[in-house]
């Protein structure tokens, strides 16, 4: 099930209106990448929440000047990327930067200039997904795999 503005899930009804509008983006994409329905929704809010903490003012501006979500936009999903959804997430250093990125993934979600704010990014990430976490040295060999609390 798609959504748009005027029907979308009761549990969106309380965002900020950009928000809202960025949250049921990605909740479509998420569905048309052969996501389950019942996660789809959780994970857009917090990415939709995540993003508007961290846009600018010109980002939010310009995604505000976009036309509005459709139940039938044409989303070039990709049904492999769902099976990513209970993926551990694996933190190594590569390029001179500690990477956080789902294991089976193509490239890195995020980089950090520290290994315990990868290690943090990380651990946040699987709380959504009830997964693991699989920390690097970086040497290449693993030094730990966590559950999340």
């Amino acid at each position: 099930m798609s959504w748009d503005a005027q029907d979308y899930p009761a549990s969106m009804k309380n965002m900020k209106e950009l928000e809202r509008k960025k949250a049921i983006d990605i909740a479509n994409a998420l569905l048309a990448d052969g996501y389950p329905d019942d996660r789809v929704i959780p994970i857009a809010m917090k990415q939709a929440e995540r993003w508007y903490a961290d846009a600018s003012p010109k980002e939010k501006t310009a995604f505000k000047n976009t036309p509005s979500p459709t139940k039938h936009d044409n989303h070039d999903g990709d049904k492999s990327h769902s099976r990513l959804l209970d993926a551990k997430e694996t933190v190594y250093y590569e390029d001179k930067q500690w990477q956080v990125k789902a294991e089976g993934g193509k490239q890195p979600s995020e980089s950090f200039s520290t290994k315990e704010a990868a290690i943090k990014r990380a651990r946040e990430i699987v709380k959504n997904k009830d997964s693991a976490v699989k920390v690097y040295k970086k040497d290449g060999t693993l030094q730990d795999e966590t559950h999340p609390q």
